[in-house]
């Protein structure tokens, strides 16, 4: 893999504190918007995660990918459920959402072990 998925979260994790501290309104307001639109509601929290995933792969994003594969594992998605929102980010991202599948691949085998 190009990326490596636990070392991109890793990265984000070990900076988190200086985001905090360096901008404390915009995280606290951020963070705060992620909760809440995180919770279980009409949507479940695994399914917003797989949203959250196929929004990611479709903009590109390496970290989001890493996080919410992770994620989508921690609130139960299979790997099924998973290759489903890959398929759906490809039909809306064409391409690059397809190239993108083989990270989201890696994440799932990397971050599957973890359990």
């Amino acid at each position: 893999m190009a990326k490596d998925a636990k070392a991109l979260v890793e990265q984000v994790k070990r900076q988190h504190g200086a985001m905090v501290q360096g901008m404390p309104k915009v995280m606290e307001h951020f963070l705060a918007m992620m909760q809440a639109a995180e919770k279980d509601g009409a949507l479940s929290h695994k399914v917003k995660e797989l949203v959250t995933l196929g929004i990611s792969i479709a903009i590109r994003c390496d970290y989001c990918i890493a996080f919410h594969v992770a994620n989508s594992l921690k609130s139960g998605a299979t790997r099924e459920e998973i290759m489903e929102v890959c398929g759906v980010a490809i039909a809306m991202g064409g391409g690059p959402s397809y190239t993108y599948t083989a990270m989201v691949l890696d994440a799932v085998e990397a971050f599957s072990t973890e359990k």
